[in-house]
């Protein structure tokens, strides 16, 4: 972008940090209602628009009868992550298609971290490519979905981007601290 006459810097893209604030809003607020990922000890690591990071523990209950995490595991991470990251730009968005391998076994302890990140996408479809490693840096599980994106909002329409900055920006602040005089 040419910046304009007279001004020396080109201004940042309009709505980039509207687009952030929206994708931390709407991966809140599916993990709030994510019982699943919840459930496998996933949280969040990092969201931005059409990007996520989830990591989760492997527990010994995770394991199958050869003594590694099982499958579902390492698909429920990945898939999981994709969720997350279609899911930021606002539109409730679902898997329709996923393939996942697996080169290498993961054992009970392992910390696991899925980043998933858009390919490209369409006016109603988006391709994510997920990579699943451990507390090593070995790759565990390579992970493609694509997704279909609806027309259902997230968030309520009221919800304007401007609005959506100003609620975060109060999110953030600490609450006021409790009136302890005279408290036993």
């Amino acid at each position: 972008m040419k910046p304009a006459k007279g001004n020396p810097k080109p201004r940042p893209r309009a709505g980039v940090k509207n687009e952030q604030v929206l994708a931390e809003r709407v991966a809140a607020a599916m993990m709030a209602r994510d019982k699943f990922s919840q459930w496998m000890g996933m949280t969040i690591v990092d969201i931005r628009p059409r990007t996520a990071t989830v990591r989760m523990t492997v527990r010994a209950e995770m394991v199958n009868g050869f003594g590694v995490a099982h499958g579902g595991v390492v698909y429920s991470l990945a898939d999981s992550a994709l969720a997350f990251a279609c899911n930021t730009h606002g539109k409730v968005t679902m898997a329709i298609n996923n393939t996942i391998s697996y080169p290498a076994a993961v054992h009970v302890g392992d910390v696991l971290t899925a980043i998933a990140e858009s390919d490209g996408e369409t006016r109603r479809l988006g391709y994510y490519r997920v990579t699943v490693k451990n507390q090593k840096d070995e790759l565990v599980s390579a992970f493609t979905g694509t997704v279909y994106k609806t027309k259902n909002e997230h968030l309520k329409s009221a919800d304007t981007t401007e609005k959506l900055a100003d609620k975060s920006a109060k999110a953030a602040m600490p609450a006021p601290a409790a009136d302890t005089k005279g408290a036993k």
